[in-house]
């Protein structure tokens, strides 16, 4: 096990990259040594992140790379593609939070996104969600860390397909709720406060590229919506799913517990006592767990599954950190420990 490693964060202005240099921040075993932005060169960090007020590193010029063991690129789609040599030239490691490398083949990026430049590294990368993919992780060299709706949606259903419970041939219908820093720090008027405001928005109904990602790494079609809510942090996912054969709530408990059990950042939340019963945003605001649950509906054949997450953190940063973690040989859950609080306002 490495005793000490060192990270750059590219793109560190953005909510992600904040992100991600709190959490690097408070790692015993990671030091920051560059974080890089073309809008706030020279500028402190604390000065766009007030929370690491006190930090004395400033951002730097993303064009003059410094030598690392990791680099977490939080750029925009579309970016990390073109600049991946220049990555890897600085890092061993290469961690992006983009979604240039999330899909398994040229083929998906021209049918959701708009194509691919390197398409002969997509095999090379690893999904960074340790839950689905940890195997495969230790010494990976270039790891593209999951969409915040696709984490939230495969974390809830994983166990079905895990139990034989679907097969891959079911109906199911996927709903996600997300908060505005989704949208990043260039969200646009769609995420500002006065229209985020108490709304409920239906902003994908259809078609999200999440979507795909769902699909690949669960090996079944879903039928997924989005929806913009009031809040801050956090992405909550309802999914019906109609399984061919019946079964019962203590087949569901068999099928969370086994495959969740040992993992250290889920929780499973189904039907218990007091307010939050099932899985809430609020619960993990600021932390890097999952909420899971379900609830069965005999009368239509139906299983209701629950999952939520905070989509900075389970579904970018977090993740991100959590898989270099293991990719470096690093105590997994190492920087991460962090539970959230209660109470707190809205997320």
């Amino acid at each position: 096990m490495s005793e000490s490693s060192t990270a750059s964060v590219v793109g560190g202005s953005g909510f992600t990259g904040g992100e991600l240099l709190r959490l690097l921040d408070g790692h015993p075993n990671v030091e920051v040594v560059q974080a890089t932005s073309r809008s706030y060169g020279n500028k402190t960090i604390g000065s766009v992140h007030p929370n690491l007020r006190g930090t004395d590193l400033r951002f730097s010029d993303p064009d003059d790379l410094q030598s690392v063991d990791v680099l977490f690129a939080c750029t925009p789609h579309g970016v990390s593609m073109k600049h991946i040599d220049a990555f890897r030239d600085a890092a061993g490691v290469v961690v992006d939070l983009s979604a240039d490398f999330r899909l398994d083949t040229e083929a998906e990026y021209d049918e959701w996104y708009d194509g691919h430049d390197r398409p002969e590294l997509l095999a090379e990368s690893e999904y960074a969600l340790p839950e689905l993919n940890r195997e495969n992780l230790p010494g990976a060299k270039l790891i593209a860390s999951g969409g915040c709706n696709a984490t939230a949606a495969i974390l809830g259903l994983k166990p079905l397909f895990d139990a034989d419970i679907l097969a891959g041939g079911e109906q199911i219908v996927v709903d996600v709720k997300v908060g505005s820093s989704e949208g990043g720090a260039g969200g646009g008027e769609a995420s500002s406060h006065p229209e985020r405001s108490g709304v409920v928005r239906p902003y994908a109904p259809t078609g999200h590229r999440h979507e795909a990602e769902i699909e690949a790494f669960l090996g079944t079609q879903v039928s997924f919506s989005a929806h913009a809510v009031d809040m801050t942090r956090g992405a909550s996912a309802t999914c019906h799913v109609y399984p061919e054969d019946p079964v019962s709530t203590a087949d569901l408990w068999k099928a969370y517990r086994g495959s969740y059990a040992e993992e250290p950042f889920v929780r499973i939340v189904a039907g218990g006592s007091g307010v939050y019963r099932y899985p809430e945003p609020k619960a993990v605001a600021g932390s890097n767990h999952a909420e899971v649950g379900f609830e069965l509906d005999s009368r239509n054949g139906r299983i209701v599954v629950f999952s939520a997450i905070d989509n900075m953190m389970k579904g970018s940063a977090g993740q991100a950190v959590h898989a270099a973690n293991i990719a470096l040989g690093l105590d997994e859950t190492a920087g991460l420990e962090f539970t959230g609080m209660h109470p707190v306002g809205a997320p």
